[in-house]
């Protein structure tokens, strides 16, 4: 295995004069490069340290276009986000560089191979520098996005020169801005952007400036998929039934967006039905390059969902940020990022078979968990990277959040290019990205000799060492081997409770509760499986897993097998084009045969929206404290996530979701223990079920169609009759419906005026939650169902909502009066203030009574008392759930202090005002000795100029006992928001000057 360079320990070195010389500036710009940078540096410093940085002056002109039809083909598609262009912004007022771009004499002309040019490209083989030759892929894309956005004002020079000596800079964790080409959301995240973005509008009006200057300035792509639920399932008609429900409980919402498509440019919303948001992304909306306006440039993306990664998969950077970054980026703020480290995984050899995409990824996401990845890119290459599909690919990008890192990224090579050919891109559109790549450097070309990369730390995995595997019971990256599955269940049920334990008595271990289903005699078990979905984006874009899946089914009939009926099984595709290759195939009919009938295109299970268990299966699980089990395809399966009676959850590949549903039970060996009992009384084991790998690869051959990407995703743009039916009003301002339960105007910017309000300190806080290790936003600000003892739940009541339409936390997120009260309602929340006790309550510490979270907070904001929340490592990991720090700041929390934050999550609540503090290395809550009943006050200076990234502060206590910490401020535009409130007060008085 490779080592890194020492010379990524070396100091970073300034060679700003060689920029200017290499690219051919005007003799004047390059005779004057040093003063140049000092006038740069100069203006960067004063621009950080006044009260409110300037924000760009935006042009109100600025419009959004591919340039090209993306499809091919004579008629351009008739969706507004097929016809949006893109104009450089620039600040007339406060740039002090020349009028010209400061790297003009780089933009070449990319001519076609037959005559013509696609357009003009800022050629980073221009610069002619070697450094750029040994960076990482990933990193040459924020390196053009740099180059191409630097104005000398919010990119400047300077930090052109930090990213091509990333070699030496990345370690010293310094500063860069990041303009992403577009933004991607989904409905759940969506909804409270879009609620945002009308609020800041009406807050501009208030303030005498103009509404219609909050509007997003790149290119949104909004696909609404996480409002299905499986209300029902095991019927043909599951589909029609579902969205027939999912529009009567989410009318308001989906009326908002429709809305929202109308009066803020730039913006498309991809109707419900349609598919997975990042399978979407990955099909149809992904570009690889633009070509704006004649300059081409490198796709980017970033998204309200953390799984935005997915993206990845196809060479386009991508990640997950918060519902708050996204808006500032949106609305023309560069993204302020420290410049990351870069992991570099190295791929060999071949998978055996019977090893499945699924597999691989489990596997991955375990190392990586354990290499430590959090902040980083992490960037595959080898030999073995010939053998991924990009579906593969895709999979082992999209679970990025689950080892931790920004974005596992797989640069563009022959196997993307066939890909986009596959999904129905134009052959002169796929000609325009392999041109352009391989001009700027950014393409892999395997059959040519390979530059060597430079990259921060190195992994290998050869694929043949990767085995069959399922992760559970409750994290994504505690992987099990399947062979070893059985024997890890006995371990769990025994083990004190934890990730891996339910602290069962041995006595009770084998217990089993029976009951009638239906008029049919049924039982269960610890283990017994009573959800098995395939589901989610990360593995129903793989044709390999989903057709795998079918025919374990079709095996499974064969042999006369069948999954118990009290099982809740349910298949929820990506995309149509699942639905047409399984239905070509002619694997459907087996699949719908074992209860695996299509119910939706959406995240269902994975996020939550599972639907309820039928009632006799719900009350024997209850009233008998059974384990019950839930298998899933998905990327989640925290505590609580998937279903409220599923304690043990499972990842797994789509065929091993069918294969233990067959078995009815995760207690089970595969390799020794059958399945069940076929047709004649013959024992059926697994290998008797499991397809090889060319019954799969002769299978997908012939299944999957290039016109079956194209006629979906033609399809896509008519919406479908439900939402055409929708009504809504025309105009640019929201007339909020104060009787509404989904859309509320929230209380942000109610006292707000043009002054900032400054940092502010903490004094005498109550702690509020006390917390362990790996408080994930799902325990934070849950997204499925609403307890109907829980305070959203008495709010809803006494609005006349009944029961039967709570819906769930997410499709509320529009309401802040749900989302408040549904912070730290997880029902597995643990609270150490509480001594063991699981559930979402909390001390009020003054009185000692015991209630629930939101009730005590508002108990502390009514005494006028602040409060703070302790917590351990890994604080915020999971979604990328703005809620998770919009619901905290609602309920009057100042500060976190943890032992370490989730990237997002941490941004987040800088993002709402909330100061992260990180404990010392080698200190937390146990070794200091907190019990939570202190008052804690955080000692913060009163001026944002005496503050910078990362130093340390006082917290001292009411009992005498004080420790340091190290403010989570991790750059000087962070400081910024921090100062003005958040993020939005800062873009909202920014936009008001002008």
């Amino acid at each position: 295995m490779a080592t890194s360079s020492s010379a990524l320990l070396r100091a970073p070195r300034l060679r700003l004069s060689r920029l200017s010389t290499t690219t051919s500036l005007s003799s004047a710009s390059a005779s004057s490069s040093s003063q140049a940078y000092a006038s740069f540096a100069n203006q960067k410093q004063r621009f950080l340290s006044t009260k409110a940085f300037r924000s760009l002056r935006w042009s109100a002109t600025t419009r959004w276009s591919h340039g090209v039809n993306w499809r091919g083909g004579g008629s351009s598609v008739s969706l507004r986000a097929q016809a949006r262009t893109a104009a450089p912004v620039h600040d007339r007022n406060l740039s002090t560089s020349a009028t010209e771009h400061a790297f003009k004499k780089i933009l070449t002309s990319l001519p076609k191979p037959g005559g013509g040019e696609f357009g003009k490209f800022y050629s980073l083989p221009a610069l002619n520098d070697s450094r750029i030759d040994r960076l990482p892929y990933s990193i040459r894309i924020l390196l053009e996005s740099a180059i191409r956005n630097c104005d000398n004002f919010q990119v400047t020079v300077d930090d052109v020169e930090k990213i091509i000596d990333w070699e030496n800079t990345s370690p010293k964790q310094v500063e860069i801005p990041f303009k992403p080409a577009r933004v991607l959301l989904q409905d759940f995240t969506g909804v409270p952007a879009v609620v945002d973005l009308a609020c800041m509008r009406d807050a501009m009006k208030k303030l005498g400036a103009d509404p219609n200057k909050i509007n997003p300035l790149v290119p949104v792509d909004l696909v609404v998929d996480h409002s299905v639920q499986v209300d029902v399932a095991r019927s043909e008609n599951a589909v029609q039934a579902n969205m027939e429900h999912e529009f009567r409980r989410n009318k308001e919402r989906f009326a908002f967006l429709k809305w929202g498509s109308s009066a803020f440019h730039n913006m498309l919303v991809v109707p419900p039905g349609s598919g997975i948001v990042h399978q979407v992304n990955l099909e149809y909306l992904g570009r690889v390059v633009f070509n704006t306006d004649g300059t081409l440039y490198p796709d980017s993306v970033v998204g309200t969902d953390s799984h935005t990664t997915m993206i990845d998969g196809l060479g386009v950077a991508g990640w997950g940020v918060g519902g708050i970054e996204a808006e500032a980026t949106m609305l023309g703020q560069p993204m302020s990022m420290v410049l990351p480290g870069v992991v570099g995984f190295k791929l060999s050899g071949k998978l055996h078979n019977g090893v499945t995409a699924t597999d691989l990824v489990l596997t991955v996401t375990q190392m990586l968990r354990k290499h430590g990845v959090v902040g980083k890119f992490v960037e595959f290459y080898g030999e073995g990277m010939g053998e991924l599909s990009l579906a593969d690919r895709a999979t082992i990008a999209n679970m990025s959040p689950e080892y931790g890192a920004t974005m596992g990224f797989f640069p563009v090579d022959h196997v993307t290019l066939q890909y986009l050919k596959l999904t129905g891109r134009s052959d002169e559109t796929v000609s325009m990205i392999e041109t352009y790549l391989r001009a700027n450097k950014m393409f892999v070309d395997y059959n040519e000799p390979q530059q060597e990369r430079v990259y921060t730390s190195y992994l290998q995995l050869d694929l043949a060492d990767v085995e069959p595997c399922v992760s559970g019971p409750k994290r994504p990256h505690d992987r099990v081997s399947l062979k070893e599955m059985k024997a890890d269940w006995h371990a769990c049920l025994h083990n004190q409770v934890g990730f891996k334990g339910f602290a069962v008595p041995k006595e009770e271990k084998d217990k089993v509760i029976e009951f009638s289903f239906h008029g049919q005699p049924a039982e269960l078990k610890h283990g017994s499986v009573v959800i098995a979905a395939i589901t989610s984006c990360t593995n129903t874009s793989n044709p390999s897993v989903m057709l795998g899946a079918g025919l374990v089914a079709k095996k499974a009939c064969e042999l006369g097998l069948q999954v118990k009926p009290w099982i809740k099984t349910s298949l929820a595709p990506g995309s149509g084009v699942v639905t047409k290759y399984l239905l070509k195939s002619g694997l459907q009919k087996y699949l719908n045969e074992q209860g695996f009938h299509i119910v939706g295109y959406g995240c269902t299970t994975c996020i939550g929206n599972s639907g309820e268990l039928d009632e006799s299966v719900a009350s024997a699980i209850s009233d008998n404290d059974v384990i019950a089990a839930a298998v899933l395809s998905g990327n989640r399966n925290f505590e609580g996530r998937v279903h409220a009676l599923t304690r043990a959850n499972y990842l797994a590949s789509p065929p091993l979701v069918v294969a233990y549903a067959l078995a009815g039970t995760v207690d089970i060996d595969f390799d020794k223990e059958p399945i069940g009992t076929g047709k004649d009384g013959k024992t059926v084991f697994f290998k008797d079920l499991w397809p090889s790998n060319e019954e799969i690869a002769e299978v997908v051959q012939t299944s999957v169609l290039p016109d079956m990407f194209k006629s979906t995703y033609e399809a896509i743009t008519k919406g479908n009759p439900m939402w055409n039916q929708l009504s809504v009003p025309s105009s640019t301002l929201y007339s909020w419906d104060p009787n509404s339960t989904y859309i509320h105007e929230p209380p942000y910017f109610n006292d707000m005026t043009m002054d900032p309000p400054g940092p502010h300190g903490v004094k005498d806080a109550f702690c509020l939650l006390k917390f362990g290790d790996s408080i994930t936003t799902d325990h934070i600000s849950p997204a499925g169902s609403i307890h109907k003892d829980s305070p959203a739940a008495k709010y809803l009541l006494e609005r006349g909502v009944d029961y039967k339409d709570f819906n769930s936390y997410g499709s509320r997120r529009g309401n802040d009066e749900v989302m408040a009260r549904g912070t730290f309602a997880n029902i597995r929340l643990v609270n150490k203030l509480l001594n063991g006790e699981v559930g979402p309550k909390t001390i009020h510490i003054p009185t000692g009574e015991k209630l629930y979270v939101f009730d005590a907070a508002m108990k502390y904001k009514a005494a006028g008392q602040d409060t703070i929340v302790l917590a351990g490592a890994e604080y915020g990991s999971g979604s990328s759930r703005d809620w998770a720090a919009k619901g905290p700041a609602l309920l009057g929390v100042k500060a976190v202090i943890a032992k370490s934050f989730e990237r997002i999550h941490r941004s987040n609540l800088v993002g709402m005002g909330i100061i992260p503090l990180s404990f010392k290395p080698g200190e937390d809550v146990e070794t200091l000795g907190l019990t939570g009943h202190e008052r804690y006050t955080i000692d913060l200076p009163s001026k944002i100029s005496e503050i910078r990234p990362g130093q340390d502060v006082t917290v001292t206590t009411d009992i005498g006992k004080s420790f340091t910490c190290t403010v989570r401020f991790d750059t000087e535009v962070e400081l910024a928001y921090f100062d003005h409130g958040g993020i939005l007060p800062y873009v909202i008085r920014n936009l008001s000057k002008e």
